[in-house]
């Protein structure tokens, strides 16, 4: 089975292929692939609060241990090292907000808060920014259409879209201190500019289209208290440095670590899709082929598509499967799907591959 699914691993022309069948031309939906994969991972569903607790506290404690040292650390040479770490533990630790998104509250008492509490509201993007918005392109009649919020047919337009759309990333520190230490403050305020950081800068989004409804609920409560939190660690940060209390070196480590953070997190959203649906509807099948899995023996997609992200495609395909369970049903596809299974087409290579087959695509549109 190894050696078959090495083979019908997405070479580039088979790629090429998968965007030609996920784009405006319909694809009919492989209701023997959901079928399956509905079935044979009935028992994966339940989230293990061991894992999550263990595996995010660890993140935690490690990309902040690692940024303590690189902020004060008088070698520039260890700054730096301590620094990648730190921008790789973090970005771990944080990309458990897609989980939060997807996995009950009851299911694991205390997580959203405390993930909120230690790394949401200091990295100035708590919870809200993703609740409420990642669900949305889950939806079967919104996903890949100009609803959807993280959805950016790159492959379809200009060649400087792509590293245009990494470039930009790198302003995130910049811009979220703004959004924080004076438009949230400002907003209270002002209702007009209230209505406009709701609709456009209160959501991780990738689509400029995209507006958002106010919150509503117990959603209204949490974003409220989160937003109050985040507020007045932005302006006592901003304080501090400007009063000598945090010297300026140390502050631009942390931006640094926290734009490392961000880019590798665009990186990443870079190759979860291959981006070619031009705005119609899609069916599930679709939807998968059109996302990205890079499943082993592939080692460094752990780094930068960790928390069960590497599994892309397969989470769209079974979104209530927790990243600690991915790996295992995507083996027990493997073992039970023939090898003409669409199933096979969302797995690929490397990162590198994902890449210069979007930018080739794209530049050959355009």
């Amino acid at each position: 089975m190894n050696s078959t699914t090495i083979s019908l691993k997405n070479t580039p022309k088979a790629a090429a292929e998968s965007l030609t069948n996920s784009g405006s031309v319909p694809v009919p939906e492989d209701v023997e692939l959901i079928r399956t994969a509905a079935k044979v991972t009935r028992d994966l569903n339940s989230p293990k609060p061991a894992i999550y607790w263990a595996d995010f506290l660890a993140s935690v404690a490690f990309g902040y241990g690692s940024l303590a040292g690189a902020m004060f650390s008088q070698s520039t040479g260890l700054a730096i090292f301590l620094s990648l770490i730190a921008v790789l533990a973090l970005y771990r630790a944080g990309s458990f907000i897609h989980e939060l998104t997807h996995v009950r509250r009851n299911a694991l008492p205390g997580f959203h808060f405390v993930w909120n509490a230690l790394f949401g509201v200091p990295m100035l993007i708590p919870s809200f920014m993703y609740e409420g918005i990642h669900s949305i392109h889950h939806r079967t009649k919104k996903y890949g259409t100009a609803e959807d919020p993280e959805y950016l047919p790159l492959a379809l337009m200009k060649p400087w879209s792509v590293p245009l759309f990494v470039i930009v990333a790198a302003l995130a520190p910049v811009a979220l201190l703004f959004r924080y230490a004076i438009l949230s403050p400002l907003s209270a305020i002002i209702p007009p500019l209230r209505r406009i950081v709701v609709e456009r800068y209160s959501g991780l989004i990738i689509n400029p289209d995209f507006r958002r409804r106010p919150p509503e609920g117990d959603l209204k409560r949490r974003w409220l208290a989160c937003e109050i939190g985040a507020s007045i660690w932005a302006i006592g940060l901003l304080a501090m440095v400007a009063t000598g209390v945090i010297p300026m070196r140390a502050f631009l480590i942390f931006l640094g670590v926290l734009s490392g953070s961000v880019i590798l997190n665009q990186v990443r959203t870079l190759v979860a899709h291959l981006w070619e649906n031009d705005g119609h509807e899609m069916s599930v099948t679709a939807q998968y082929l059109d996302s990205v899995n890079v499943p082993p023996p592939a080692t460094l997609p752990a780094l930068w598509a960790p928390v069960g992200l590497r599994y892309h495609a397969l989470h769209h395909l079974l979104p209530g499967v927790p990243y600690h369970s991915l790996g295992e049903a995507h083996r027990r596809l493997l073992l039970e799907l023939p090898a003409d299974s669409n199933f096979y087409r969302a797995d690929h290579d490397s990162l590198w591959i994902l890449i210069t087959g979007l930018v080739r695509g794209s530049a050959g549109r355009n």
